[in-house]
């Protein structure tokens, strides 16, 4: 019998359900489950005596010699057929029916991401571990993520990454949040999404420094012809460690203890999600935590989305800098509330 492209992946569904100790399948499940798989990759389907032709072939002892048995249940009318040895395999490197389990779990994670511009590139890897290991995804909707289609800069974020990977250097065009357009040369190092949000970070030429830029701030783009330069000083691993968010403006800024109070109700949604890796329990009673990192913006913007439920408690610098922050967005309320007024 010859082995050609769809014999072979006939053979791998059936020795996955052979081994599939969990479940016991008929001679009619067996077509059932070739079937699904094939009409799906190549839009054939076969026949049971072809099946059953296949079970003899894999047991023959000058090609598999596959230990497959036939196991009367019920009224002893039917069978259901699987290896007698639960270790057995006729593909040395194949996946367990846990393993298997597992990465169908993955690429139905993975292929939540499918059919957005900046994952054009999970296509391929998709498909291929469909094909591959013969898997099909689960079709219902039972797994949600955060993912803003709407979000500016997804369309480069493979490209980036590409380059990432490659060592290519970049030219981009970036528009500040300010407004101000500018032109530079980076050699990417990193890429990391905060907040639903990517960011590269990557050698500027100009500065002689590491630079920081949010992919929904680019305009645009294009391969630099140059040497990449190399990074011999940046540990990624830990860079992130001691800060909330992405931006480290500079290294040498010093950690700070972080003494936080929340009222009663949000004290144990922060228990159950901590703030930061360094997050420990000051005073239960007094619902307060402290976490120990380098002040920057997104640790600003952490605190503000917690009011009216967060008081800082120290450092002192930090509470007055929050206090007077609160102080001045209160004017513009009562501004508006006297404006109202007036009319």
């Amino acid at each position: 019998m010859p082995t050609n492209k769809n014999a072979q992946l006939r053979y791998k569904i059936l020795d996955r359900c052979f081994s599939n100790f969990k479940h016991k399948y008929t001679i009619d499940e067996l077509v059932d489950e070739v079937n699904e798989s094939l009409s799906d990759l190549t839009g054939k389907v076969i026949s049971l005596r072809q099946i059953r032709d296949d079970i003899k072939y894999m047991r023959d002892r000058v090609y598999y010699n596959a230990p497959i048995k036939a196991y009367p249940f019920g009224s002893g009318r039917q069978c259901y057929y699987r290896y007698e040895d639960p270790d057995f395999s006729i593909f040395d490197n194949e996946l367990s029916v846990e393993e298997v389990n597992n990465l169908r779990s993955t690429i139905n994670m993975l292929g939540k991401f499918r059919g957005t511009p900046a994952n054009v590139w999970l296509e391929e890897v998709i498909s291929n571990l469909e094909y591959r290991f013969n898997i099909k995804p689960n079709t219902e909707s039972l797994i949600a993520f955060e993912n803003n289609e709407q979000l500016k800069g997804l369309e480069y974020l493979s490209s980036i990454i590409d380059m990432t990977i490659h060592h290519q250097p970049v030219i981009i065009h970036y528009r500040s949040f300010k407004g101000k357009e500018q032109n530079a040369i980076i050699h990417p190092y990193y890429v990391k999404q905060y907040n639903n949000r990517w960011f590269v970070l990557g050698y500027n030429e100009k500065y002689h420094s590491l630079s920081i830029y949010a992919l929904d701030r680019l305009l645009s783009l294009k391969k630099a012809d140059i040497t990449f330069i190399k990074n011999d000083n940046i540990n990624f691993k830990t860079y992130f460690d001691h800060i909330i968010g992405v931006t480290l403006l500079d290294e040498q800024t010093p950690i700070e203890t972080f003494i936080l109070r929340f009222n009663a109700n949000r004290f144990p949604y922060v228990l159950s999600k901590p703030l930061h890796s360094s997050q420990e329990i000051v005073n239960i009673g007094d619902h307060t935590i402290s976490i120990k990192v380098k002040p920057n913006n997104e640790l600003r913007q952490l605190i503000f989305s917690f009011i009216p439920d967060i008081e800082v408690i120290s450092p002192t610098w930090f509470r007055e800098e929050i206090k007077q922050k609160i102080e001045e967005n209160l004017k513009k309320y009562l501004t508006m509330r006297n404006d109202c007024i007036d009319k």
